[in-house]
Protein backbone atom coordinates (compact mmCIF):
# COMPACT_ATOMS: atom_id res chain seq x y z
CA UNK A 1 0.00 0.00 0.00
CA UNK A 2 2.68 1.98 0.47
CA UNK A 3 4.53 1.14 -2.59
CA UNK A 4 1.37 2.03 -4.62
CA UNK A 5 1.12 5.57 -2.84
CA UNK A 6 4.55 6.29 -3.60
CA UNK A 7 4.34 5.15 -7.22
CA UNK A 8 1.45 7.03 -7.80
CA UNK A 9 2.95 10.34 -6.46
CA UNK A 10 6.02 9.49 -8.95
CA UNK A 11 3.69 9.02 -12.01
CA UNK A 12 1.60 12.77 -11.06
CA UNK A 13 4.71 14.01 -10.77
CA UNK A 14 5.60 12.47 -14.48
CA UNK A 15 2.58 13.74 -16.15
CA UNK A 16 1.96 17.18 -14.75
CA UNK A 17 5.21 17.58 -16.03
CA UNK A 18 4.98 16.43 -19.40
CA UNK A 19 1.69 17.96 -19.61
CA UNK A 20 2.89 20.99 -18.76
CA UNK A 21 5.76 21.11 -21.24
CA UNK A 22 2.96 20.55 -23.73
CA UNK A 23 1.20 24.11 -22.72
CA UNK A 24 4.12 25.97 -22.45
CA UNK A 25 5.09 24.67 -26.02
CA UNK A 26 1.52 25.74 -27.36
CA UNK A 27 1.77 28.89 -25.51
CA UNK A 28 5.25 29.77 -27.12
CA UNK A 29 3.85 29.46 -30.45
CA UNK A 30 0.48 31.08 -29.42
CA UNK A 31 3.07 34.54 -28.56
CA UNK A 32 4.79 34.49 -31.98
CA UNK A 33 1.17 34.16 -33.67
CA UNK A 34 0.54 37.28 -31.78
CA UNK A 35 4.01 38.88 -32.22
CA UNK A 36 3.71 37.71 -36.16
CA UNK A 37 -0.19 39.57 -36.17
CA UNK A 38 0.75 42.69 -34.53
CA UNK A 39 3.45 43.59 -36.83
CA UNK A 40 1.03 42.74 -39.82
CA UNK A 41 -1.59 44.64 -38.84
CA UNK A 42 0.83 47.80 -38.08
CA UNK A 43 1.76 47.29 -41.82
CA UNK A 44 -1.97 47.11 -42.97
CA UNK A 45 -2.39 50.55 -40.91
CA UNK A 46 -5.53 51.69 -40.30
CA UNK A 47 -7.25 48.74 -41.70
CA UNK A 48 -5.12 46.48 -39.79
CA UNK A 49 -6.12 47.95 -36.35
CA UNK A 50 -8.67 45.77 -35.05
CA UNK A 51 -6.58 42.53 -35.74
CA UNK A 52 -3.82 44.63 -33.73
CA UNK A 53 -6.18 44.63 -30.82
CA UNK A 54 -7.12 40.90 -31.31
CA UNK A 55 -3.26 40.26 -31.68
CA UNK A 56 -2.23 41.72 -28.59
CA UNK A 57 -5.11 40.37 -26.50
CA UNK A 58 -3.65 36.92 -27.88
CA UNK A 59 -0.76 38.14 -26.47
CA UNK A 60 -1.86 39.02 -22.80
CA UNK A 61 -3.81 35.80 -22.66
CA UNK A 62 -0.99 33.72 -23.43
CA UNK A 63 1.08 35.66 -21.55
CA UNK A 64 -1.47 35.07 -18.45
CA UNK A 65 -1.62 31.23 -19.50
CA UNK A 66 2.32 31.06 -19.28
CA UNK A 67 2.27 32.82 -15.76
CA UNK A 68 -0.89 29.92 -14.71
CA UNK A 69 1.29 27.12 -15.77
CA UNK A 70 4.34 28.35 -14.26
CA UNK A 71 3.03 28.62 -10.69
CA UNK A 72 0.80 25.20 -11.47
CA UNK A 73 3.88 23.24 -11.92
CA UNK A 74 5.92 25.33 -8.74
CA UNK A 75 2.74 24.73 -6.45
CA UNK A 76 2.29 20.90 -7.91
CA UNK A 77 6.06 20.08 -7.36
CA UNK A 78 6.22 21.16 -4.00
CA UNK A 79 2.77 19.11 -3.09
CA UNK A 80 4.29 16.08 -4.93
CA UNK A 81 7.97 16.31 -3.17
CA UNK A 82 5.21 16.59 0.00
CA UNK A 83 3.70 13.34 -1.29
CA UNK A 84 7.08 11.62 -1.72
CA UNK A 85 8.39 12.81 1.50
CA UNK A 86 5.19 10.98 3.38
CA UNK A 87 5.18 7.71 1.96
CA UNK A 88 8.96 7.51 2.05
CA UNK A 89 8.26 8.00 5.62
CA UNK A 90 5.68 5.78 5.99
CA UNK A 91 7.60 2.88 3.61
CA UNK A 92 9.65 3.54 6.65
CA UNK A 93 7.61 2.86 9.42
CA UNK A 94 5.92 0.00 8.12
CA UNK A 95 8.99 -1.56 7.21
CA UNK A 96 10.80 -0.58 10.98
CA UNK A 97 7.23 -1.62 12.72
CA UNK A 98 7.57 -5.08 10.53
CA UNK A 99 11.00 -6.08 11.13
CA UNK A 100 11.21 -4.69 14.80
CA UNK A 101 8.22 -7.93 14.18
CA UNK A 102 10.17 -10.16 12.94
CA UNK A 103 13.31 -9.48 15.65
CA UNK A 104 10.56 -10.21 18.30
CA UNK A 105 9.44 -13.88 16.70
CA UNK A 106 13.26 -14.55 16.09
CA UNK A 107 14.06 -14.34 19.55
CA UNK A 108 10.70 -15.53 20.58
CA UNK A 109 11.20 -18.95 18.80
CA UNK A 110 14.82 -19.33 20.25
CA UNK A 111 13.26 -18.71 23.69
CA UNK A 112 11.22 -21.47 22.99
CA UNK A 113 13.43 -23.84 21.62
CA UNK A 114 16.03 -23.46 25.07
CA UNK A 115 13.11 -23.45 27.19
CA UNK A 116 13.00 -27.28 25.82
CA UNK A 117 16.53 -27.58 27.30
CA UNK A 118 16.37 -26.24 30.49
CA UNK A 119 13.45 -29.11 30.74
CA UNK A 120 15.80 -31.91 29.22
CA UNK A 121 18.40 -31.19 31.52
CA UNK A 122 16.49 -31.42 35.09
CA UNK A 123 14.37 -34.63 33.45
CA UNK A 124 17.92 -36.20 32.62
CA UNK A 125 19.50 -35.55 36.32
CA UNK A 126 17.08 -37.99 37.83
CA UNK A 127 17.16 -40.53 35.41
CA UNK A 128 18.14 -43.89 37.40
CA UNK A 129 21.36 -44.46 35.12
CA UNK A 130 23.16 -40.79 35.64
CA UNK A 131 22.08 -41.31 39.14
CA UNK A 132 23.47 -44.26 39.73
CA UNK A 133 26.57 -43.70 38.30
CA UNK A 134 27.58 -41.24 41.06
CA UNK A 135 25.77 -43.18 43.83
CA UNK A 136 27.55 -46.17 43.00
CA UNK A 137 30.64 -45.25 41.23
CA UNK A 138 31.12 -48.86 39.76
CA UNK A 139 32.62 -49.81 36.10
CA UNK A 140 29.13 -51.30 35.70
CA UNK A 141 27.34 -47.59 36.17
CA UNK A 142 29.40 -45.98 34.27
CA UNK A 143 29.51 -48.39 31.25
CA UNK A 144 25.66 -48.36 31.71
CA UNK A 145 24.92 -44.62 32.26
CA UNK A 146 27.45 -44.05 29.18
CA UNK A 147 24.79 -46.47 27.03
CA UNK A 148 21.76 -44.52 28.67
CA UNK A 149 23.03 -41.07 27.51
CA UNK A 150 23.98 -42.43 23.86
CA UNK A 151 20.44 -43.68 23.77
CA UNK A 152 19.08 -40.70 24.74
CA UNK A 153 21.20 -38.24 22.22
CA UNK A 154 20.13 -40.92 19.37
CA UNK A 155 16.56 -38.99 19.48
CA UNK A 156 17.80 -35.91 20.52
CA UNK A 157 20.23 -35.17 17.46
CA UNK A 158 20.22 -30.89 18.85
CA UNK A 159 22.93 -32.22 21.53
CA UNK A 160 26.59 -32.57 20.57
CA UNK A 161 26.77 -34.24 24.43
CA UNK A 162 26.04 -35.19 27.31
CA UNK A 163 28.21 -35.18 30.55
CA UNK A 164 28.13 -36.45 33.97
CA UNK A 165 30.47 -34.95 36.27
CA UNK A 166 31.17 -35.97 39.85
CA UNK A 167 31.03 -33.47 43.03
CA UNK A 168 34.94 -33.15 41.98
CA UNK A 169 34.29 -32.16 38.47
CA UNK A 170 35.91 -34.90 37.24
CA UNK A 171 33.46 -36.55 33.81
CA UNK A 172 32.44 -40.06 34.87
CA UNK A 173 30.15 -40.80 31.99
CA UNK A 174 29.18 -38.78 28.88
CA UNK A 175 27.09 -40.34 25.44
CA UNK A 176 29.60 -40.06 22.53
CA UNK A 177 32.45 -41.55 24.01
CA UNK A 178 33.97 -42.55 21.00
CA UNK A 179 33.15 -39.26 18.97
CA UNK A 180 35.03 -36.70 22.33
CA UNK A 181 37.17 -39.95 23.60
CA UNK A 182 38.89 -36.89 25.57
CA UNK A 183 35.68 -35.74 27.46
CA UNK A 184 35.89 -38.81 29.80
CA UNK A 185 38.01 -38.05 32.79
CA UNK A 186 38.56 -34.09 32.04
CA UNK A 187 38.25 -32.07 34.94
CA UNK A 188 35.51 -29.18 34.50
CA UNK A 189 35.44 -28.20 37.94
CA UNK A 190 36.76 -24.45 36.83
CA UNK A 191 34.00 -24.18 34.01
CA UNK A 192 30.90 -21.79 34.38
CA UNK A 193 28.51 -24.54 33.61
CA UNK A 194 29.79 -27.05 36.71
CA UNK A 195 29.91 -24.36 39.15
CA UNK A 196 26.42 -23.00 38.18
CA UNK A 197 25.16 -26.29 38.13
CA UNK A 198 26.61 -27.28 41.39
CA UNK A 199 25.09 -24.49 42.65
CA UNK A 200 21.38 -24.93 41.87
CA UNK A 201 19.25 -25.16 44.56
CA UNK A 202 17.19 -27.99 44.49
CA UNK A 203 15.84 -30.20 41.01
CA UNK A 204 13.65 -27.85 39.55
CA UNK A 205 16.51 -25.01 39.08
CA UNK A 206 19.08 -25.17 36.18
CA UNK A 207 22.00 -23.04 34.80
CA UNK A 208 22.82 -21.88 31.36
CA UNK A 209 25.89 -20.46 30.04
CA UNK A 210 25.99 -17.95 26.92
CA UNK A 211 27.29 -19.46 24.01
CA UNK A 212 30.62 -20.46 23.75
CA UNK A 213 33.16 -22.37 22.23
CA UNK A 214 33.69 -26.08 23.31
CA UNK A 215 37.42 -27.25 22.84
CA UNK A 216 36.77 -31.12 23.85
CA UNK A 217 33.65 -30.77 21.12
CA UNK A 218 35.32 -29.87 17.99
CA UNK A 219 35.61 -26.53 19.17
CA UNK A 220 32.04 -26.15 18.29
CA UNK A 221 29.57 -23.41 19.33
CA UNK A 222 27.37 -24.72 22.12
CA UNK A 223 24.71 -23.60 24.33
CA UNK A 224 25.23 -25.26 27.87
CA UNK A 225 22.58 -26.65 30.26
CA UNK A 226 23.57 -27.75 33.77
CA UNK A 227 21.46 -28.96 37.02
CA UNK A 228 23.04 -30.81 40.32
CA UNK A 229 22.30 -34.56 39.72
CA UNK A 230 21.01 -35.06 43.51
CA UNK A 231 20.73 -38.37 45.49
CA UNK A 232 18.26 -41.10 44.83
CA UNK A 233 17.01 -38.45 42.24
CA UNK A 234 15.03 -36.36 44.55
CA UNK A 235 14.28 -32.48 43.85
CA UNK A 236 15.73 -31.26 47.83
CA UNK A 237 18.33 -34.62 47.74
CA UNK A 238 22.17 -33.94 48.49
CA UNK A 239 24.03 -32.43 44.89
CA UNK A 240 26.37 -35.60 43.99
CA UNK A 241 27.54 -33.99 41.05
CA UNK A 242 26.69 -31.93 37.41
CA UNK A 243 24.52 -33.10 34.73
CA UNK A 244 26.09 -31.07 31.56
CA UNK A 245 24.29 -30.86 28.09
CA UNK A 246 25.85 -29.25 25.18
CA UNK A 247 23.11 -27.81 22.86
CA UNK A 248 25.06 -27.99 18.85
CA UNK A 249 23.82 -24.48 18.69
CA UNK A 250 25.32 -23.22 15.40
CA UNK A 251 23.40 -25.11 12.97
CA UNK A 252 20.12 -24.71 14.73
CA UNK A 253 20.62 -20.59 14.93
CA UNK A 254 21.68 -20.08 11.62
CA UNK A 255 18.48 -22.22 10.32
CA UNK A 256 16.47 -19.66 12.69
CA UNK A 257 18.21 -16.66 11.39
CA UNK A 258 17.93 -17.63 7.71
CA UNK A 259 14.34 -18.75 7.90
CA UNK A 260 13.06 -15.09 8.72
CA UNK A 261 9.52 -14.47 6.39
CA UNK A 262 11.64 -12.12 3.88
CA UNK A 263 11.25 -11.09 0.06
CA UNK A 264 13.61 -11.64 -2.02
CA UNK A 265 14.21 -8.31 -2.70
CA UNK A 266 14.76 -7.87 1.66
CA UNK A 267 17.22 -10.55 1.79
CA UNK A 268 19.40 -8.96 -0.60
CA UNK A 269 20.59 -6.30 1.62
CA UNK A 270 19.16 -7.13 5.14
CA UNK A 271 20.65 -8.86 7.59
CA UNK A 272 19.16 -11.01 10.58
CA UNK A 273 21.03 -11.42 13.82
CA UNK A 274 20.99 -12.93 17.06
CA UNK A 275 23.02 -10.50 19.93
CA UNK A 276 23.48 -11.68 23.91
CA UNK A 277 23.40 -9.42 26.46
CA UNK A 278 26.51 -7.49 25.82
CA UNK A 279 25.92 -7.15 22.07
CA UNK A 280 27.70 -9.84 20.85
CA UNK A 281 26.96 -11.60 17.76
CA UNK A 282 25.85 -15.15 18.13
CA UNK A 283 23.79 -16.28 14.76
CA UNK A 284 23.91 -14.08 11.63
CA UNK A 285 22.67 -14.59 8.54
CA UNK A 286 24.43 -14.99 5.22
CA UNK A 287 27.34 -15.94 6.66
CA UNK A 288 29.47 -17.84 9.27
CA UNK A 289 29.22 -16.18 12.92
CA UNK A 290 33.17 -15.90 14.85
CA UNK A 291 31.48 -14.88 18.10
CA UNK A 292 34.61 -12.28 17.68
CA UNK A 293 31.85 -9.76 16.48
CA UNK A 294 30.04 -6.45 18.75
CA UNK A 295 27.24 -5.18 17.31
CA UNK A 296 27.37 -1.09 17.84
CA UNK A 297 23.11 -0.85 18.62
CA UNK A 298 21.30 1.47 19.80
CA UNK A 299 19.25 0.29 22.49
CA UNK A 300 16.49 2.25 23.97
CA UNK A 301 13.25 0.24 24.79
CA UNK A 302 12.39 -3.65 25.09
CA UNK A 303 11.44 -3.03 21.17
CA UNK A 304 11.74 -0.70 18.56
CA UNK A 305 13.85 0.40 15.57
CA UNK A 306 15.98 3.48 14.36
CA UNK A 307 17.62 4.93 11.55
CA UNK A 308 21.04 6.16 10.94
CA UNK A 309 22.73 7.34 7.56
CA UNK A 310 22.03 4.38 4.90
CA UNK A 311 20.98 1.73 7.69
CA UNK A 312 18.22 1.06 9.39
CA UNK A 313 18.15 -1.41 12.66
CA UNK A 314 14.95 -2.87 14.33
CA UNK A 315 15.41 -5.28 17.48
CA UNK A 316 13.97 -6.82 20.24
CA UNK A 317 14.48 -7.91 23.67
CA UNK A 318 14.15 -11.37 24.30
CA UNK A 319 10.43 -12.01 26.60
CA UNK A 320 11.36 -14.80 27.80
CA UNK A 321 9.22 -18.23 27.73
CA UNK A 322 7.45 -20.00 30.28
CA UNK A 323 10.09 -20.38 33.46
CA UNK A 324 12.60 -19.39 30.66
CA UNK A 325 13.61 -15.98 31.57
CA UNK A 326 16.20 -15.84 28.92
CA UNK A 327 19.57 -14.49 29.12
CA UNK A 328 18.56 -10.85 28.02
CA UNK A 329 19.27 -11.52 24.54
CA UNK A 330 18.05 -9.87 21.36
CA UNK A 331 16.74 -10.49 18.12
CA UNK A 332 18.11 -7.93 15.50
CA UNK A 333 17.18 -6.61 11.96
CA UNK A 334 19.61 -4.35 9.81
CA UNK A 335 18.03 -3.22 6.35
CA UNK A 336 19.62 -0.97 4.00
CA UNK A 337 17.61 2.32 3.33
CA UNK A 338 18.08 4.70 0.98
CA UNK A 339 18.42 8.63 2.40
CA UNK A 340 16.71 11.70 1.27
CA UNK A 341 18.94 14.69 1.43
CA UNK A 342 18.17 16.86 4.48
CA UNK A 343 16.09 14.01 5.94
CA UNK A 344 17.14 13.45 9.27
CA UNK A 345 17.77 10.01 11.61
CA UNK A 346 14.98 8.86 13.83
CA UNK A 347 14.12 6.64 17.15
CA UNK A 348 10.67 4.60 17.39
CA UNK A 349 10.54 2.87 21.19
CA UNK A 350 7.79 0.96 22.19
Amino acid sequence: MQDDILKLAFEVSRITGEKIAVIDRIMMRTRMLSMNARLESTRAGDAGLGFGVVAREMGVVAEEVNALSAQLQSEIAANTARIEHAGRQMMQQFKGQRFADLARNVVEIIDRNLYERSCDVRWWATDSAVVGVLQQGTDEARAYACERLATILRSYTVYLDLWVADRNGRVVATGRGNKFPAAIGQDVSETEWFKSGMRTKNGDDFAVCDITRNSTLGNAQVATYSTAIRKGGSVDGEALGVLGIFFDWEPQARDIVEGVALTEAERGDTRVMLLNSQHQVIATSGKACSLNEVYPINVSAKQGYYQEGGRMVCYALTPGYETYEGLGWYGCIESRVATERGSADFVVRH
